[in-house]
Order: C-alpha cells, then structure tokens, then sequence
C-alpha cells in the first residue's frame, strides 16, 4: 500500500494540524468553518455558499456512499479545500458514479485527512472562524502562518461575483423521485417566479418547479427594471457566500423591487432584504453550518430541524418597526427569519430546500404561493 502524502493545516493564530493529502495535491487558502452534517458532503461541497472556506466535516467517515451525478447542487464544487477524519476508500451506494477522493481531484480540490477534528472544531468554537491555509507542497509551518496570516479577513467580501450565472436561463427540473429521477411533475404552470442567482442551490428552483412555478434564473447584477419587464408573480433571492453589505448593487435592486412583488429570501438573500430595508447585519463568531440546527417559528411555536450554511446574521434592533421575527435559532437566539409589517415581503436564513435533509421547513414554498396568489388577487 502507497503511503499517503503528508498535509498540514495552518490556522491564522499559529495552530498546526498535520495529516496527510487527500484529493487533489497543492496549496488553499480560505476561512476554517465547520459543518456538522452526519451526510450530504456532496451537496455542502458544491454549494456556492462555501466560496472562499475551507470545510471542516465534524462527522468521522466521510465517502461512505461515494459521489454521483444527480446530487450536485451546483454547475461545480465551491469549498477552497476540504478536512476530515477518516475518509472511506471503497464507497458503497447503488447510485454512486464515482469515490469522493476522485471527485475532489477531478474539481481540483485540496483535501487533508487523519487530524483531529474534533480538537479543531472544538477551537473554533472557542476562537472563533478564522483563515487557515492546507498545503501538501509547503510543510514549514511558519511560512504557512504567513500566508495565512495575510489572507483577506471574510468581512468585506463580495463572493456574489464569483458564483453568479453569467446569462439567465430557463430552470424547468422538478424534484427527485425514485421511480423517475428528475422531470418536471405534472399539472402544468401557475406562476411566474424570477430568482436572482446570488449563487443559488438547485434545490431551491426544483422546489418551486414542483410548487406549480415557471422559474426564470437572473444574474445579480440584473437591473430591477429588468426583472420587473419580465413581469413575474413573485422573487426569489437565493443564498450565497461571502459579506452581504458589500453586495451594494444587489441591496439598490432589492430597495427597487421591494413594494412591486411579493418576495422570499432564503439565507444570503435574507440578510440583503434586512439591509435594503435598512437594516445592518453583523459576522457571527463561527457561524451556523449544518443539518441540525433547531429553529422555532414565533407565530405557530412549532420548532423545525432546519440546514443551515452562513456565518452573517441580520440585526432585528435595526429594523425595529419596519420588520418582525418570525424564527428564531434555539442554540443561540439569533434571528433566523423575518417578514415586513406591511409588504408581502418574508425571508429565511436557513435553508428550506434542504437536501438530503431536513425537510421540516418546505412549508415556505407553500406560503410564498399563498403570498403570490393574495397579490394576484388584489
């Protein structure tokens, strides 16, 4: 048996894990997060939301059911580099294409596996997120302190850029069922949905393909004017990486949109409607990132299991008057969902499109279709 290639794992405040290279060979840079998922590593691996971080699967045995086509949530993987525990060597689902190891290498990705991650969890929990760098070329700590030293902080980052379609498109993919995979159910079209594409998830638009939507996907650079000659029932503005307040274009259009048609935001897209309302967001100190995050809705006191994947949160004193909570995070009180006083306006900072799981919140496509239908109405 070859032996593995060793790896290290420099954090920004000195902290040194050694291991040894998994996926691609090279160097990374990005913010050190945590996800604490028992499965879906495929899907956190090609969310957009992950641009710029480097993952850490809190869960042991990572590959167990290797990698296939069908489950990407993206046009590719996002994660700048991946670490884990143990990762599984021979894959076993009925459905698997290929071993995560080889899918990392095809995509690029740098992996590191065979450290604690469980003590580098429990420090970030303690830190704090912060830049790390994984390297199986340069294997002087103090040079990768260096480098991670001087990587752009995640505050200030406008990643909507790098993850963004570049032309809109026509999304018409429902969702999956085991007897036909993906297609578009039956019952034909009832409304006309545009989501802004902040680096949005393909189970977002396969939902509302299956809640009865004709959905059109725009750039985030698209004009509000635009949007509004395309003469849509309702607006999505999907989830996506980095800072919100530097995406100022994306803020202005929402301002522009915001009492012309009923609209959901969902993560990324919640934080900009907290701050076209006017509101301010803040960087939480390690972020929400997993399938287990207990959330409460405020108006039914039901609680939902929800997936979560962001490091910013909206500030509700900042919007006293113009918004109310409606969710709340049970771990740590922090808003997780919102809606105007008076507008057909809502938004989540979870994700309801959950894949593989939860799928406590779904509800909320349901709601927006009742939201488009009232505006219709009146």
């Amino acid at each position: 048996m070859v032996e593995p290639k060793k790896a290290i794992l420099a954090l920004a405040d000195g902290t040194v894990f050694e291991g040894y290279s998994f996926g691609a060979e090279g160097e990374v840079l990005g913010e050190v997060v945590f996800n604490t998922s028992l499965t879906g590593y495929q899907e956190i691996l090609s969310d957009p939301s992950y641009k710029g971080q480097i993952v850490t699967m809190t869960y042991s045995q990572i590959g167990n059911y290797g990698v296939n086509i069908e489950d990407i949530e993206s046009r590719r993987p996002w994660v700048e580099g991946f670490i884990i525990k143990e990762p599984c060597p021979y894959p076993s689902n009925w459905r698997a294409s290929e071993s995560l190891d080889n899918h990392l290498k095809k995509h690029n990705i740098v992996g590191i596996f065979a450290i604690d991650t469980r003590a580098l969890t429990k420090h970030i929990r303690q830190i704090g997120a912060l830049n790390g760098i994984i390297s199986t070329s340069d294997l002087d700590p103090l040079s990768l302190l260096k480098k991670a030293k001087t990587h752009p902080s995640m505050a200030g980052l406008n990643l909507v850029d790098h993850v963004t379609c570049s032309s809109p498109y026509v999304w018409d993919e429902g969702l999956w069922e085991l007897e036909t995979g993906y297609k578009r159910p039956a019952g034909g079209v009832k409304f006309h949905v545009v989501v802004y594409d902040f680096g949005v998830k393909y189970n977002i638009l396969r939902n509302l393909v299956s809640a009865g939507c004709k959905v059109s996907v725009v750039p985030a650079h698209t004009p509000a004017s635009e949007v509004l000659d395309m003469d849509p029932d309702g607006i999505v503005l999907s989830n996506g990486p980095g800072d919100p307040e530097p995406v100022r274009y994306a803020i202005e259009n929402i301002r522009q949109l915001i009492e012309k048609k009923p609209i959901f935001g969902i993560c990324l897209g919640h934080q900009l409607i907290g701050l076209a309302l006017g509101g301010k967001t803040y960087k939480l100190k390690f972020g929400h990132r997993g399938a287990n995050q207990p959330v409460m809705d405020l108006r039914t006191k039901k609680v939902e299991i929800t997936s979560q994947n962001h490091g910013f949160a909206v500030d509700m004193d900042s919007l006293a008057g113009i918004a109310e909570i409606t969710h709340i995070n049970l771990n740590d009180r922090t808003v997780e969902g919102l809606a105007h006083r008076e507008l057909p306006v809502f938004s989540v900072q979870y994700h309801p499109e959950a894949s593989p799981g939860p799928h406590d919140a779904t509800y909320l496509y349901g709601l927006f279709i009742e939201m488009m239908e009232r505006h219709r109405k009146s």
